[in-house]
């Protein structure tokens, strides 16, 4: 029975609530499963875990610069456990855009990152217009009306595909 760590960088909560569905089907997988957000993780315990999944969310084109702290400062500790990595952004759902070979922010966090991940995922966002400031909503709309998706701000968009989330999860737990 693997012991695993499951940590989450989000900005509105869609990549907490993945993290939330792997958790349920690692713990339904016979896996004790903890969830932390990457600002609450206690970094003296990670030796304690068998598998480590780090799930972040983008914003502007970028993951948070906590991400490639936390990565890049544990990335042998990472290489040392059974791990797993995972990119949430809503050019994911582009079908020729939500795969870590094909996703461009996958490819930069590769690149930015002292950590290789054994296993990767991208999945695909949500936006929630109701929900935004006036700057966020309108820096969204207009990001959305460039890559032609949804501009309607009163409308909420759930673009993630929740049985690709559930076998990334089974994938996770195979390792």
């Amino acid at each position: 029975m693997s012991k695993t760590l499951i940590i989450y960088s989000t900005v509105d909560g869609q990549t907490k609530a993945i993290c939330q569905t792997m958790a349920d089907e690692l713990s339904q997988a016979g896996e004790i499963v903890s969830m932390v957000s990457l600002a609450e993780v206690e970094t003296d315990t990670l030796p304690t875990f068998d598998k480590i999944l780090v799930g972040a969310s983008i914003r502007y084109g970028k993951h948070r610069p906590e991400l490639y702290r936390f990565v890049n400062n544990h990335h042998a500790l990472l290489n040392a456990k059974k791990n797993a990595f995972f990119t949430v952004n809503v050019v994911a759902r582009k079908p020729e855009k939500n795969t870590p070979e094909t996703n461009p922010y996958m490819q930069k966090f590769l690149q930015l990152s002292l950590w290789q991940p054994q296993l990767q995922g991208v999945f695909a966002g949500k936006i929630a217009y109701p929900n935004y400031g006036l700057f966020d909503r309108s820096m969204i709309r207009l990001i959305m009306w460039i890559t032609k998706g949804p501009t309607d701000t009163s409308g909420t968009y759930e673009f993630t595909d929740w049985q690709r989330v559930k076998t990334f999860a089974a994938e996770f737990a195979e390792l």
